[in-house]
């Protein structure tokens, strides 16, 4: 797939606007049982489970090269998360995805990989192993860059096939989107959080325009992903777990074609809108 000369997107595309830091979302009284079983049984069990399958998918990382059963470990490492926060999950919407299965060259048959980018709003630590463990097909995701300088952390990204974002300069910004955009031209599904880290407040933040800047050069659609409940199972800074139910909510696919870059602004935009009217209708 060939490029067009377009402006090169601003460092806007790539990081969000500065703000003074928002107060946290004063926290409801949590039980003192509830404390309790999260501290003695639920976190010792969630970090025995992470230094498990962490281990072996980086002995998996030494042959797997493409990253599929580094996937599948990490799949099944999410679904073990989920079953510790005693929280019951529903999923709304994959009925959306079968129209993104593009049949594979040379077969015929509809590929099991739903090409998009998927762009979800980010409340909690939970917010990634809910997404790994509901969304059924493999996907990359796209991280910050200095978590490839950690030991073990980096490797296993790299080895994995995840998409390093380089927020150092628009220059460097503008290369990781286009490993970003390489990635979905190789046929794997792409998922971000436009927000850029989790909300210290539960409410919906400014989103950049990275992921619709890269559906767009793809020309794949850009699909919003709203969680609800995460927030309140565990908010930022806090280490106590208070199960309720969770909701993953895939809304209806954004088309790109047609669009170019400059139209990066107003498909976020839109993109936002509905993952926060999402949110809004199914929050109680």
């Amino acid at each position: 797939m060939g490029f067009s000369m377009e402006p090169m997107p601003s460092n806007e595309i790539l990081q969000p606007e500065e703000h003074v830091a928002a107060d946290e979302a004063p926290h409801p009284k949590i039980p003192l049982a509830l404390r309790w079983l999260t501290w003695l049984v639920l976190l010792p069990l969630l970090a025995l489970a992470t230094a498990f399958f962490g281990s072996i998918s980086l002995v998996v990382g030494l042959w797997d090269s493409t990253g599929r059963q580094q996937h599948y470990i990490a799949r099944t490492w999410a679904r073990v998360l989920l079953l510790l926060t005693l929280s019951p999950v529903t999923v709304e919407g994959l009925e959306k995805l079968q129209p993104l299965r593009r049949h594979e060259a040379g077969h015929g048959r509809p590929s099991r990989r739903p090409l998009a980018v998927y762009a979800s709003n980010h409340l909690s630590y939970y917010d990634t192993p809910m997404l790994f463990a509901k969304l059924p097909f493999q996907f990359r995701i796209l991280a910050k860059a200095s978590l490839w300088k950690l030991p073990f952390i980096g490797w296993y990204l790299n080895r994995s096939g995840q998409v390093a974002i380089d927020q150092s300069s628009a220059r460097a910004g503008v290369a990781s989107l286009m490993r970003g955009v390489k990635t979905l031209e190789a046929g794997l599904p792409l998922l971000l959080f436009p927000e850029g880290g989790r909300s210290a407040t539960g409410e919906l933040k400014s989103m950049v325009a990275g992921g619709a800047w890269m559906a767009i050069k793809a020309q794949v659609p850009l699909v919003p992903i709203t969680l609800v409940g995460t927030y309140e199972l565990l908010p930022i800074h806090t280490y106590v777990m208070r199960p309720r139910p969770l909701k993953l909510i895939i809304g209806d696919p954004l088309p790109t074609t047609g669009l170019t870059s400059r139209d990066a602004d107003a498909l976020t935009d839109r993109l936002r809108s509905v993952i926060h009217e999402t949110y809004i209708a199914n929050h109680g």
